[in-house]
């Protein structure tokens, strides 16, 4: 599906795309150590809720149409929880990657109440699945959505669109997970506790999207032809017994319905993309930085102008490799694959922001700050780089003194 921006009807109507946050994170004691109170807010908290473990912390954005709002809004969340947590001098850990655990018994499932018994059963599933280590891994999902304005001037089929984009996304996650990387650090617990060893601990700068992190033990292939068969090729790998329900499906990009995430309900239409392979940024005291939000609205505006062909499994599979390759802190000797070219991660990224940031240029240039500074990481203020220099010496001592700033509404300079 390609959009013509030099229509000013659909270049206009940009403005009212949509784009939602998904923030996990842990809560941590004084000392640093995973805290071991009640969670803090009710079940049916809308935007405040438990994720995997009892001390675990899940932020739900409402949806906006801008990134600063949204980013006001996800503060004043953080504000509401700090409220809470405080209470029992606890604080919010800033890293994807945990901090000191002690062991399994650490990490307490989380509690539902009869009605919800379900969410309960299922985390007792993953933790025997996946091990409870795994699962403390936090990050953000960025959900998109476009302007319904959009779809009634290009007279283009919303399922078609999204079915697109996803594919498009899916092959240049890659470049999402170089540039939003910020977990390049384990503490020396999360190695004793798991089968990773010493050569591991440095070799990464996103632990949850490399080959060691959040992902099935399987690499899953989908079929985009329609919505129809989209839902059917996720649920073969449920009746295979590979997936215990479609949300087990640790994927990239995900296609999404409005309310209730099944796919019996997909099949009533596609309402938005998901975006899962975004680290918790640590120079954002919400996790995520504003000038970030904004690259992936322009990334996917950029994929919106050129057709693409459907993805083979082969090919679905070298993007999740790609992923996994971009996830490693060495970007200049590790190699993935662009446009049948093999090429560094580093030199590939450069290649696709230059242009992105030419098409920035031409249609939107209130997103070219936000491709420029994609670009000076480049020069070497990559997250992963820049968090490796300022919370390698002491990963878990200084960053609970990173979670007291932010705790007292500080901020934190890059």
């Amino acid at each position: 599906m390609v959009l013509n921006f030099r229509d000013y009807r659909i270049k206009n109507a940009v403005k009212g795309n949509e784009i939602g946050i998904e923030k996990e994170c842990l809560r941590i004691d004084s000392r640093g150590r995973l805290a071991h109170t009640p969670h803090p807010f009710p079940e049916n908290d809308k935007n405040i809720e438990r994720d995997f473990c009892e001390n675990q912390i899940e932020f739900i954005s409402d949806v906006f149409t801008d990134s600063g709002e949204l980013i006001t809004h996800l503060n004043r969340l953080h504000d509401r929880a700090y409220d809470k947590i405080q209470k029992n001098g606890e604080l919010l850990w800033s890293f994807s990657n945990p901090p000191f655990v002690s062991g399994e018994n650490d990490i307490p499932i989380a509690k539902f109440s009869k009605a919800n018994k379900a969410k309960e059963n299922y985390r007792n599933y993953l933790a025997e699945k996946y091990g409870k280590m795994k699962m403390l891994f936090s990050g953000i999902h960025y959900n998109f959505s476009l302007s319904p304005r959009i779809f009634n001037i290009s007279g283009i089929d919303k399922d078609s669109f999204y079915l697109d984009l996803a594919q498009k996304l899916l092959s240049y996650s890659w470049l999402i997970v170089y540039l939003t990387a910020a977990s390049p650090l384990l503490d020396d617990s999360y190695i004793k506790n798991t089968a990773l060893d010493e050569n591991d601990k440095y070799r990464y700068a996103s632990v949850r999207c490399s080959e060691v992190g959040y992902w099935n033990d399987f690499i899953p292939t989908l079929n985009y032809n329609s919505i129809e068969e989209y839902s059917y090729s996720i649920q073969r790998y449920v009746t295979a017994g590979l997936l215990k329900t479609s949300s087990e499906l640790y994927y990239p990009v995900r296609i999404k319905p409005r309310g209730e995430n099944s796919l019996k309900n997909l099949l009533n239409g596609a309402n938005h993309i998901e975006l899962r392979i975004l680290d918790v940024n640590p120079f954002s005291r919400t996790g995520i930085a504003k000038e970030d939000i904004d690259f992936i609205h322009i990334l996917i505006l950029w994929l919106c102008s050129f057709k693409s062909e459907s993805l083979s499994e082969r090919q679905q599979i070298d993007a999740v490799k790609n992923i996994k390759t971009a996830a490693l802190y060495d970007d200049s000797s590790n190699k993935i694959i662009i446009n049948n070219k093999t090429l560094s991660t580093k030199a590939a990224a450069k290649s696709v922001l230059n242009s992105v940031c030419s098409f920035s240029k031409q249609f939107f240039p209130e997103f070219y700050s936000s491709v420029d500074f994609q670009l000076s990481k480049l020069n070497g203020n990559r997250y992963a780089k820049l968090a490796r220099e300022q919370f390698g010496g002491d990963f878990s001592g200084l960053g609970l003194k990173l979670a007291e700033k932010y705790t007292k509404g500080e901020k934190v300079s890059v």
